[in-house]
């Protein structure tokens, strides 16, 4: 027998079946229930429970501490409930809903950025019109194989989409991306998802984070507000091992040649030979130039050592928590090793 659920924000409770979480029948059932991974990493369906019995599958302790979780949370991606129960989604700041979309896609232009990034431009044949905002993901398949979650890399107001695709060992699909696609190819596109979006009502100071291909999410991030003219002094780091791995490196600069409120910074953690560029952990040079953080909003991607550590430092200097807007790029391995999808 289903289990009801009340969720605050919504007029009409969710009936949960047994062994389903709260996530998942809400979304079912048409509530927009705010959420990114859906596999307990990412924390965007944090949520507050009010009464009931309510379980969760095991999750990463950067969604959710344990102080969290002893104060009431849970991720609603990971919550069965085991009786009738009441949870209400945390609140956030410019909450934006798009409608999910599952598109036919055609590549349009195909770009080696570095040794072992490709960027893939893709032209919507069908299923649109695609909204998103500047920080969302999408899950993208190719000829046919299980789909993986992607950021795009364009303004939400360009034609097509982009995609910054490492390969990984082991990676099916991007180990298919980057050898086997082809221009011209057909690819399946579904989203948008991710609440680490810009909040394009934020009228302070702007740190933005990224690591490897975790550029994507904040190039667009960063394109979308000088796009829409915000004039807030805007940070970006850009963090990679070596020389190499840089890429994308000239536009930035001309960005911030044309509009004086942005700074760019890359940074190599591991360089390979001397070199004249800033050193060191990304996020490390980000707070040892940023001293006065009052009023800052954070947005972090990359890999989830850089993203935990540069979140955790941060609301160690007195962000708040619900400024920092992080995106963990977890390779499947790593999901399920908290035991998720």
């Amino acid at each position: 027998m289903a289990f009801q659920v009340r969720i605050r924000q919504s007029d009409t409770p969710v009936a949960v079946e047994p062994g389903q979480t709260i996530l998942a029948a809400a979304l079912a059932q048409g509530v927009a229930y705010p959420h990114g991974c859906q596999s307990g990493n990412c924390g965007a369906c944090k949520s507050r429970q009010h009464a009931g019995d309510i379980e969760l599958a095991p999750y990463s302790e950067y969604a959710l501490t344990a102080a969290e979780r002893a104060d009431g949370l849970i991720l609603a991606c990971r919550a069965t409930p085991w009786s009738d129960a009441e949870v209400a989604w945390l609140d956030a700041d410019d909450l934006v809903v798009h409608p999910i979309r599952q598109m036919t896609c055609r590549v349009a232009a195909l770009e080696q950025a570095t040794h072992d990034i490709r960027i893939v431009r893709l032209d919507i044949l069908s299923g649109g019109p695609f909204t998103f905002s500047a920080g969302q993901f999408a899950r993208v398949s190719f000829s046919g194989l299980a789909a993986r979650d992607y950021s795009m890399a364009n303004r939400p107001d360009a034609a097509g989409l982009e995609f910054h695709i490492r390969q990984l060992g082991g990676g099916t699909a991007s180990v298919y991306a980057a050898t086997r696609l082809k221009v011209g190819d057909t690819v399946a596109v579904e989203g948008p998802y991710g609440t680490s979006y810009l909040r394009e009502r934020h009228t302070g100071p702007i740190v933005a984070i990224a690591g490897g291909s975790g550029l994507a999410p904040i190039k667009s991030i960063v394109e979308t507000a000088l796009g829409i003219g915000l004039r807030q002094p805007m940070h970006l780091y850009f963090g990679v091992r070596d020389e190499r791995d840089l890429y994308l490196e000239d536009h930035f600069r001309a960005l911030a040649a044309q509009h004086p409120n942005l700074r760019f910074t890359p940074v190599l953690s591991d360089p390979r030979a001397p070199t004249r560029r800033r050193t060191g952990f990304v996020h490390l040079a980000a707070l040892d130039d940023i001293t006065d953080l009052d009023g800052t909003k954070a947005y972090i991607a990359g890999p989830p050592v850089m993203v935990e550590a540069a979140s955790a430092l941060l609301e160690h200097r007195g962000v708040r928590r619900e400024d920092i807007h992080a995106d963990a790029f977890y390779t499947e391995a790593e999901r399920a090793a908290v035991g998720t999808r």
